[in-house]
Formats: structure tokens, sequence, C-alpha cells
């Protein structure tokens, strides 16, 4: 069966150029042309993935992707013009897989696809519940716990939390994390890690004395342990 793409996008030489590769690709595309038809399309079609541009009519690519987020957790690639890091941690924090920057090759295009569509496959017996003192990570519900409470964290923060609980007190470089989070394919900046680990530790740091989110200077990042017993 063909893979179902929502390509939200309204420049319409851009929309159709995109479209046109995508069906030799023998994807079923969706188009939209604007961010309210884009909720539309996605509620009626459940595509399974979602190239999103940011500079939309009526709804932004922002508001979007937090809609979308509401209830899926649909794989989104953002298409934007713009090159600024604001903008792609802004994307990554609302919950974005990936991101491209206009102009882009369509091979690339196609090759961010697929690799995106690879890692969003990991069968769900892998995913396993990690408990540390004030902290659970749980992947087969992708929720995390902070002290008791449920913490909104998008996909992709919380698969490196888990990757690197899962052997604390191991340092993992950069690209390490790039390789077995994000895939050996990954396509992007490997600041995309600094911007996760900045927002997780916005989110779990001065919980507990037992553990945190440590940088290793010049090496990459670890999760320590201080004497916690892993749940």
């Amino acid at each position: 069966m063909a893979r179902k793409i929502l390509v939200v996008e309204d420049d319409l030489r851009i929309s159709e150029l995109i479209e046109m590769y995508l069906l030799k690709e023998g994807f079923e595309v969706f188009i939209a042309r604007d961010g309210g038809k884009a909720v539309e399309e996605f509620q009626k079609n459940a595509p399974d993935i979602v190239l999103l541009d940011i500079m939309l009519p009526v709804l932004d690519g922002w508001a979007v992707c937090a809609k979308i987020r509401e209830t899926s957790r649909v794989p989104i690639i953002m298409l934007t013009a713009k090159s600024e890091v604001f903008d792609k941690i802004q994307g990554l924090e609302m919950g974005a897989d990936d991101y491209i920057i206009k102009p882009f090759e369509m091979k690339e295009l196609i090759a961010r696809i697929n690799a995106v569509l690879r890692r969003s496959e990991i069968p769900e017996d892998t995913r396993k519940r990690l408990s540390f003192d004030k902290l659970v990570i749980n992947l087969d519900a992708y929720e995390l716990l902070v002290d008791g409470k449920r913490v909104d964290t998008p996909p992709k923060e919380l698969e490196l939390l888990y990757h690197l609980a899962t052997t604390p007190n191991r340092v993992y470089t950069r690209n390490q994390l790039l390789d077995e989070v994000w895939g050996f394919d990954y396509f992007g900046d490997s600041r995309t890690v600094d911007v996760h680990i900045k927002r997780l530790r916005e989110k779990v740091e001065n919980v507990s004395d037992q553990w945190a989110l440590k940088t290793v200077w010049g090496v990459g990042y670890k999760f320590e342990m201080m004497g916690a017993q892993q749940g």
C-alpha cells in the first residue's frame, strides 16, 4: 500500500514540483495550501508523514504542527526559507522530526522523507520504561513523568533521554547520538542534539540529586547517576 504524505505549501510551483517527485516515488500525495486546510486534510486522510511549510496563510506552520501534536506523533518535516537557528529550534521544540531549508534538492528531500519514515518504524515492543528517583521515561506511552507530573515532551527529546539513561554514566558524542537516536542517515546539523539537551534540562534539572544530564566538555553528553537505582 502506498504511503500517504501531506504536503503543506502555499507556493503553487513548489507544491506541484514536490507532488510530481513524490508521485514518482510511489507516494499517495495530498496537498494543502494554507494552515486551516492542512489541519482538515490531516484529520481526513491520516497521512504517514507531513511536509510542513512555516510561512502559511490562515494558520502558520507552527500552529499546524502544534495542532497535529495534540493527537498524533506522525513524522513532520518542516520546510522553511529561513536558515536562522531560532527557526530550527522552534520547530524541534514543537515536535518536528526534521527540517529542510529552501531552496533544496529534490533528491535530498526524498532521502530525508525516507530516513524519517524508517526511524518512525521502530517496533513498539522494543520500547521500554525506565524509572529513576523522581523520573520516569516511558516509551511505551511516550510519556515523561518528572516528580510525579507528566511533562509534555516531543518524541525525539524523549528518545534521546531514554537512550542516554539506558546506559548511565556512559559518555556519547553528538555524532553517536545522531546515529543512534536520529539514525545514521540523518542529514541535519549536529547542533540538533544541543537543542534537545537544553530543552530536556529545562524539564528535569534540579529535580533530584541522584542523577543529572551532564555535559562532558569537548566530548558530548551523559546521564550521570550519583547513587539512584534504576527501577
